[in-house]
């Protein structure tokens, strides 16, 4: 007699136990993953992982697992072993990891069964004989096919399976999801076709009747990039002066080009979280909130008692992206597309066939620009993506992508690029050498309104104390979002009222901040820093071209130690008093940056782990996935008890932890690093997870409220009071 073998139990709503048998499980599953990986012509290899996964379901032991709740028993290496037994180690090592995460391969001939890799884990599994003992499934596995990444290179083989990978882990949850919990609350969002007509209907009162010469030209623009959403699938690039509307622009090209090539969404990836709320904000705004993802750890999603459904629906789609359009920032982008674990790689299936945005490409991080440039380029190269490099300041990223992308030349979406940067040329440069702090603040004082930005918090904090008081504001990541809001919204005020506005802030205020400043003076930092901070003067074109200036200047002050090749780049390029708004001076700014960096694109040497192995481990997944941070820096999280923070963190010590919670927290919050943590946390003015069970082990509360002020934001000094920090 054939024992029947299940795969899952659950309880039915009259109190009876029902079951999905292994079989079904693994049909289903196999189904799903078939269709996923169907966007990369894998569909062979996804359809092997889903019908092996798990028939290491089909033993005794892991029967009394489930039916008597006994010990934990492994039952994926047994689906490896029959994956392997074709000859298709790609498929094995996922369908090996497809809850505890890709493993390292290890090295095939030294390999030993409990060396935690996947070739320990087949050594270890032989011995144990766990295919034998494997009862019949129910299921027939198809005979062996050559895997499609056996014609890859081995960095396009790493993509190629961690894509795989995501597309197993992601069917074998929803198939267990559907019968233990039925229809959750996934998809009812509107088609792109429809996304697409409503952006058109939105757009449709600017281009009838521009009403100045400056909105002329971002009509231009928009109407260039929509006209170029029929072009080919490839990789773009969108080179439009700050104050373009390139954020518009990017989304109509992406909509049109989707719908254009049944694509199936779009992502935009954004480098700062101070600006990820108010991109978000204006895609919800045009094309309906249920629509819209943002997804970065400081937005969190209730499921709790109450939960709406718009909610409930967001919350399932964060854990695989699968939504029309997702707004998500460049750690939670790459990190995901070197990560082992299944929850973080669960969603990369859902980039196939999908145009992502790059905003602000020129930031992406010099010391790990190689591996970000690789995964664009696989997107584009081997999972039917486009890739637009979105910036008002084109990085030299052209060698890298024709390096790890060679059939996918870059082509340019605005091609006017010189034309549109003098038409759009809204302030004069100046230079004005080394200033004393005391020299800066004078000739700030002098001013009625005026922006100063500086490459340091503590440079921030040191000139805004010597001007006068009155309409002087100080702002920098010291401040809690929340406070930050508020000022900025006086600050507005004050312009547009004409009154005295004197503002001195870090790099905060540069990208993505709509402020408008008859002149602004900027601390020597990377080119691509100084024209973000020009787009904060005379934005939209109100004053004479002449009389709106950028003065750009250096501190008697070295830099910190994070600015200074992008400092000495830019001094190279500037030369003698080169125009900075120039393309050619900004392109021998990212010139030169390359230069001064020599071989540091790759800190980590990701790229040779996954070309040449690691001390003999092949495709060292879990390794790099650990190594792989593009802040190298651990932060803390200090929350204010400031304002209405005070009750919000009362009631997370009275018990409440509830997502929802946590997302209004984050208003009220202050990021610092180790250090910084540690001279609070030892002069008592914290308190922790130990204290406030709630709390994340890398957060507290700030106890000492004499350490935070409302013009200064948190000290990080508590001994002295002074918050010395960049």
């Amino acid at each position: 007699m054939v024992l029947q073998y299940y795969a899952h139990v659950r309880e039915s709503s009259d109190g009876n136990k029902e079951y999905q048998t292994v079989a079904e499980h693994l049909i289903g599953t196999a189904k799903l993953c078939c269709n996923f990986a169907a966007a990369f012509g894998a569909e062979v290899d996804g359809h092997l992982a889903g019908l092996t996964h798990d028939i290491g379901k089909c033993t005794e032991e892991f029967q009394n697992r489930l039916l008597n709740d006994g010990p934990v028993v492994d039952h994926a290496t047994a689906g490896a072993m029959a994956c392997a037994m074709q000859g298709n180690r790609y498929v094995a090592a996922c369908v090996a990891g497809h809850h505890g995460g890709l493993p390292d391969f290890g090295n095939m001939r030294t390999a030993w069964k409990d060396d935690g890799t996947f070739y320990g884990r087949l050594l270890k599994g032989r011995d144990e004989q766990c295919l034998e003992r494997c009862g019949e499934s129910g299921i027939t596995i198809p005979p062996p096919m050559v895997s499609a990444a056996k014609k890859l290179s081995p960095l396009q083989a790493s993509f190629w399976t961690r894509m795989l990978y995501s597309c197993l882990v992601d069917a074998d949850y929803l198939n267990t999801e559907q019968f233990m919990n039925g229809e959750r609350g996934r998809g009812g969002y509107d088609d792109l076709p429809t996304l697409l007509a409503r952006l058109q209907a939105h757009i449709k009162p600017w281009q009838q009747q521009p009403k100045t010469e400056l909105n002329r030209l971002r009509c231009e623009i928009l109407n260039t990039c929509l006209d170029a959403g029929s072009k080919p699938k490839g990789v773009y690039t969108l080179t439009v002066p700050t104050g373009g509307g390139k954020t518009v622009s990017s989304l109509a090209f992406a909509l049109r080009h989707a719908v254009k090539h049944e694509m199936s969404r779009v992502i935009y990836v954004i480098p700062y979280t101070s600006i990820i709320d108010q991109n978000a904000q204006v895609f919800r705004d045009i094309l309906g909130s249920g629509n819209v993802l943002e997804h970065h750890f400081g937005v969190q999603f209730d499921l709790s008692d109450g939960a709406t459904a718009e909610d409930i629906q967001k919350t399932l789609a964060t854990e695989n992206w699968d939504m029309p359009v997702v707004v998500t920032t460049a750690v939670q982008f790459f990190e995901s597309m070197y990560a082992a674990r299944s929850s973080r790689c669960r969603k990369l299936h859902n980039l196939t066939n999908s145009v992502i945005i790059f905003d602000e490409a020129q930031m992406l991080p010099l010391p790990h620009l190689r591996p970000c440039v690789a995964a664009i380029a696989s997107l584009a190269e081997q999972f039917r993506s486009t890739v637009v490099l979105c910036t008002a300041t084109q990085p030299s990223l052209g060698d890298l992508l024709r390096t790890y992308a060679p059939s996918c030349p870059v082509t340019e979406l605005c091609p006017q690029t010189a034309a549109l940067y003098d038409r759009f040329r809204r302030m004069t440069f100046r230079q004005t050498g080394t200033l004393t702090d005391e020299a800066l603040a004078e000739q700030l004082s002098e001013q009625r309104q005026v922006l100063c930005i500086v490459n340091s918090r503590k440079a921030a904090q040191s000139i805004y104390t010597l001007l006068p008081p009155e309409g002087s504001y100080h702002l920098s990541t010291l401040m809690i979002p929340a406070q930050r809001q508020t000022l900025l919204g006086e600050i507005r005020e004050r312009l547009r009222q004409g009154e005295p506005c004197r503002v001195v802030s870090t790099s905060l205020i540069e990208a993505g901040v709509d402020v408008d400043f008859p002149a602004v003076y900027r601390e020597l930092a990377g080119l691509d820093s100084v024209m973000q901070a020009a787009g904060r003067c005379n934005r939209e074109g109100k004053h004479p071209v002449e009389g709106s200036l950028v003065t750009i200047f250096e501190r008697t002050e070295l830099p910190p130690l994070l600015f200074r090749s992008a400092i000495g780049a830019a001094r190279e390029a500037l030369g003698d008093n080169s125009d900075p708004a120039a393309p050619e001076t900004m392109a021998g700014y990212f010139h030169c940056l390359r230069g001064l960096t020599g071989d540091a694109l790759d800190k980590q040497g990701v790229i040779k782990a996954f070309t040449h192995g690691i001390e003999g481990c092949e495709f060292p997944f879990r390794t790099v996935a650990e190594k792989f941070h593009l802040i190298d820096q651990n932060t803390y999280t200090i929350y204010i008890p400031y304002g209405e923070g005070a009750a919000l963190l009362q009631r997370l010590q009275d018990g409440e932890c509830s997502k929802s919670l946590y997302r209004k927290l984050s208003r009220y919050a202050v990021s610092v690093y180790d250090k910084h943590y540690q001279a609070l946390y030892d002069a008592g003015a914290l308190m922790t997870a130990r204290e406030i069970p709630t709390l994340d082990a890398d957060s507290a509360i700030l106890t000492d409220l004499t350490l935070y002020s409302e013009t200064m934001g948190l000290s990080l000094e508590p001994e002295t009071g002074k918050a010395e920090f960049i």
